[in-house]
C-alpha cells in the first residue's frame, strides 16, 4: 500500500474540503463580539484617563476560573502564528485557502470577545494579562508536526479540546454572561471540529494505513498550543484540579469521541505498519486510562481531606 505525497493529499482532499466548506457555511451562525459584552459594567483604568486601579476584589470570578480565562485568552491571542502554520500547511489556493481565511476569520472573533468582556467586567488584572499576552505571543507558535494528515489529526482533537475547555470554563465562572459567550465560541469550535474530524475521516478511505500512524503519533504527543505560555504547567493544575479540563476529560470527552467517529480500531484494511501505528495507539490509550484513574483518585482523596477539615 503506498503512501501518498503531501502534493497528492491537498489534491485528492480538496474535493471533501469544497463539501465541508459548504456545510460549514450553511451551519454557521452570524454572531457579534460586541453583543455578548456588558457594556454599562465598564469603567475607566488608571492610567492615561486617570480611573481606578484593578484590584482582586474587583472580579467576582473564582480563581481557577480566571486562569482558565486567562489561559484560553492567551491561546486566541497566538492566531498570527496558528494563521501562518495552516496557511503552510493546507496552502493558500482554492478551497484550502478559503477555508483558511475563514478559520481565522471566525478565531479572531474569539480573543476580541474575550478580552472586551475580561477588561469590562475587571475579571483580570488588565496590566499582567497585556504583559503575558506581549511574552506570550512574542514566543509564537509552530506546528509541531508536518504534513497534512499530521495536521489535520492535531486539529480535530485541538478544537474539541478547546471547546470543552471553553464550555467548562463558562459554567465554572458563575456568571451568567461569561457563560453564554464563551458557549457561543464553543459552538464556532465544535463547527471546526466536525471540519477537521471530518477531512480526516476522507484521508482514513484514501489512505487507512498512513493516516492511522498520524493519528497514533499525535495522540501519543499532544500537546494544546498554550503550552508555551509562561508558568503554564502551574496554571493547567489549577485547571485539571477545578475539573474544568482534565486528563480524565481529555480522554473521555476528546481523545475516545474522535476515535470512535473514525471507527479507528474497527479497520480492516491497513498493511503491517498500520496495524504497528494501532497497537501503539491502543497501548498508549491504555496507560494514559492508568494514569487518569490515578488522577481522579488523588484529587477525590484530597478534597475530602480538605472537607473534613473544614
Amino acid at each position: 500500500m503506498r503512501e501518498f505525497s503531501q502534493t497528492e493529499l491537498l489534491h485528492e482532499l480538496e474535493p471533501v474540503v469544497a463539501g465541508e466548506l459548504d456545510r460549514h457555511h450553511r451551519m454557521a451562525k452570524e454572531w457579534f463580539p460586541h453583543e455578548y459584552v456588558p457594556w454599562s459594567e465598564g469603567r475607566d483604568f488608571d492610567g492615561v484617563l486617570g480611573g481606578e486601579a484593578w484590584v482582586e476584589h474587583d472580579s467576582r470570578i473564582p480563581e481557577e476560573a480566571r486562569v482558565s480565562l486567562i489561559v484560553n485568552l492567551l491561546t486566541e491571542d497566538n492566531l498570527p502564528s496558528y494563521h501562518h502554520e495552516i496557511a503552510t500547511a493546507f496552502g493558500r489556493d482554492a478551497a484550502w485557502g478559503t477555508w483558511v481565511h475563514r478559520w481565522t476569520a471566525e478565531e479572531g472573533r474569539h480573543g476580541t470577545a474575550l478580552r472586551d468582556y475580561l477588561t469590562v467586567t475587571r475579571a483580570v488584572d488588565p496590566v499582567a494579562l497585556e504583559r503575558a499576552r506581549m511574552t506570550h505571543m512574542g514566543e509564537g507558535f509552530t506546528n509541531a508536526y508536518e504534513g497534512v494528515l499530521h495536521s489535520l489529526a492535531y486539529v480535530s482533537f485541538q478544537e474539541l479540546a478547546t471547546r470543552i475547555s471553553h464550555r467548562n470554563t463558562g459554567r465554572a465562572s458563575g456568571d451568567p454572561n461569561c457563560e453564554r459567550l464563551l458557549a457561543r465560541i464553543a459552538a464556532d469550535e465544535n463547527l471546526h471540529m466536525l471540519f477537521y474530524r471530518n477531512l480526516l475521516d476522507a484521508a482514513f478511505k484514501l489512505t487507512p494505513s498512513q493516516t492511522m500512524r498520524a493519528v497514533t503519533d499525535v495522540v501519543t504527543t499532544f500537546q494544546m498550543p498554550g503550552t508555551g505560555i509562561e508558568g503554564f504547567s502551574r496554571k493547567a493544575m489549577i485547571i485539571a484540579n477545578a475539573g474544568i479540563y482534565d486528563l480524565r476529560l481529555h480522554i473521555d470527552d476528546v481523545l475516545m469521541p474522535v476515535l470512535r467517529q473514525w471507527a479507528v480500531f474497527d479497520k480492516e484494511n491497513l498493511d503491517g505498519e498500520g496495524e504497528k501505528a494501532r497497537e501503539e495507539l491502543a497501548e498508549f490509550l491504555a496507560r494514559l486510562e492508568v494514569s487518569a484513574s490515578r488522577f481522579v483518585e488523588r484529587r477525590e482523596a484530597r478534597r475530602a481531606r480538605e472537607a473534613a477539615r473544614s
